[in-house]
């Protein structure tokens, strides 16, 4: 199940984040790559251990945290600190499956859940389109800044060349409660349809059942 999400950032709180990443100090984005990764990866990413990086990662969190459609279609347990991206002179990252585990700040995090929060609009680059591949074909990405794009690790994925500018993204990883794919989908259309009921119907007799349905499945689900 691939979730856009939109406007997580304000176009004020785009043009700060920008502000600061056109003058980090960018990296070869081979270095955090895996064996696999590293022969199809050309782009520039902060390091790790930059304090900018982990200035803005935190900033990222704490819009996550108040994002309800991200905690509904995530059920975020843990998340991999986001990280920084930028493409730019044909730079591309071609097709691989991310790593299932990265270490976290709590700990060792499974990559249930991929996302990438695009920082700057589509006019701005040629290229640089995020390809995801699943059961249904192929699913062609490139979102206006401050949106985000959340799909399941498990995904075979790449980004096209850019032949035209710069592409600037935050990326990172989680952990669900629910492991599963397909259990989160159907959690987040139950949710999204008590969700619905209730703003149309406030008083319907059915929320209370429903509701009791969806935090028996989660619980069922639930791997904590």
């Amino acid at each position: 199940m691939a979730i856009e999400i939109p406007e997580l950032l304000s176009t004020a709180e785009i043009r700060e984040v920008r502000d600061q990443l056109d003058a980090a100090a960018w990296q070869d984005g081979r270095q955090t790559a895996g064996h696999r990764a590293r022969s199809v990866k050309t782009n520039l990413q902060l390091g790790l251990d930059d304090p900018l990086a982990q200035r803005l990662g935190d900033f990222l969190l704490g819009k996550l945290s108040q994002c309800p459609l991200f905690i509904a279609s995530a059920l975020p347990m843990r998340i991999v600190p986001p990280r920084f991206n930028r493409y730019e002179g044909d730079g591309a990252y071609g097709s691989h499956v991310d790593n299932a585990i990265f270490p976290g700040p709590q700990g060792h995090v499974r990559s249930d859940l991929s996302a990438t929060i695009f920082l700057n609009d589509p006019d701005e680059y040629d290229g640089g389109e995020l390809l995801i591949d699943d059961l249904f074909g192929e699913h062609r990405v490139k979102l206006a800044a401050g949106h985000m794009i959340l799909y399941p690790g498990s995904s075979l994925h790449r980004v096209t060349p850019v032949t035209r500018g710069a592409r600037f993204a935050a990326f990172f990883w989680v952990q669900s409660l629910v492991a599963q794919d397909q259990q989160r989908r159907m959690l987040f259309e139950l949710d999204s349809a008590i969700q619905a009921l209730t703003a149309d119907h406030p008083d319907h007799a059915s929320l209370d059942p429903l509701t009791g349905v969806y935090h028996n499945l989660l619980r069922q689900w639930s791997i904590t």
